[in-house]
């Protein structure tokens, strides 16, 4: 049996922040997606956040060349981490773990 955890992410990017961690760089970044749809009185739209990890790589050249509003196409595997707080809640979160990232033109974004 194969398993599968691929996701692709078209979107803006949203806050980044940067770092390095042993000699390479990585990006930590959201990235919103949008999605449009007809309700009884007229359109309306809904936007997803999602958190990405992003280690500079052969297929990510340029980490540090991601900004905020920048439309990124993103190809990874999704992640989730369960964290106990000190009140003692479990919370869960859900990362995108980036193999790929193209940064997009403009006239890209919006095909």
């Amino acid at each position: 049996m194969d398993h599968i955890n691929r996701i692709e992410l078209q979107g803006r990017v949203g806050n980044v922040r940067s770092n390095e961690h042993n000699g390479t760089r990585v990006a930590n970044f959201s990235l919103a997606t949008d999605i449009l749809y007809k309700t009884r009185d007229g359109a309306a739209s809904e936007t997803t956040w999602h958190n990405i990890v992003a280690w500079e790589s052969k297929d990510i050249p340029d980490v540090h060349k991601i900004t905020k509003g920048m439309p990124v196409y993103v190809i990874g595997r999704l992640r989730t981490t369960k964290v106990t707080g000190i009140d003692g809640t479990e919370k869960t979160y859900y990362e995108v773990l980036a193999n790929k990232v193209k940064i997009l033109r403009e006239e890209q974004a919006e095909s």
